[in-house]
């Protein structure tokens, strides 16, 4: 069962008016089709290198908050500041900590959630 019906259309792709001979045509021939088809596949994997980026990002966040003593670098890094800044605020008191060795300090998971409850 044939039809005779002639659409005007605007290609999806290049945006340039043509005719179409069913309904649902979206673009204005088959090198549209195939441009838009590989810019769609582009899209998906820039998408996808963005999202594996962000877990990429987030990882060592995720394993710090399941810590129950963290270092200092660790501390700054949940807090979103610089180790300088971690290592004033324990000697200024506002963080507890305990200091192991010369070059190791830890602090308690607890201390820190307490200092925003």
């Amino acid at each position: 069962m044939s039809s005779n019906i002639k659409v005007q259309r605007i290609c999806q792709h290049c945006g340039e008016e043509f005719t179409a001979r069913t309904t649902v045509t979206q673009y204005c021939g088959d090198i549209c089709a195939k441009r838009a088809y590989k810019a769609r596949q582009k899209a998906a994997k820039i998408e996808t290198s963005y999202k594996e980026t962000i877990s990429i990002i987030s990882r060592p966040i995720e394993a710090i908050k399941v810590k129950e003593f963290l270092s200092v670098k660790e501390v700054a890094t949940l807090l979103n500041l610089s180790p300088r800044t971690a290592y004033r605020l324990i000697e200024q008191g506002s963080i507890k900590a305990v200091n192991l060795s010369e070059r190791k300090t830890i602090i308690k998971r607890s201390d820190i959630d307490k200092l925003f409850a």
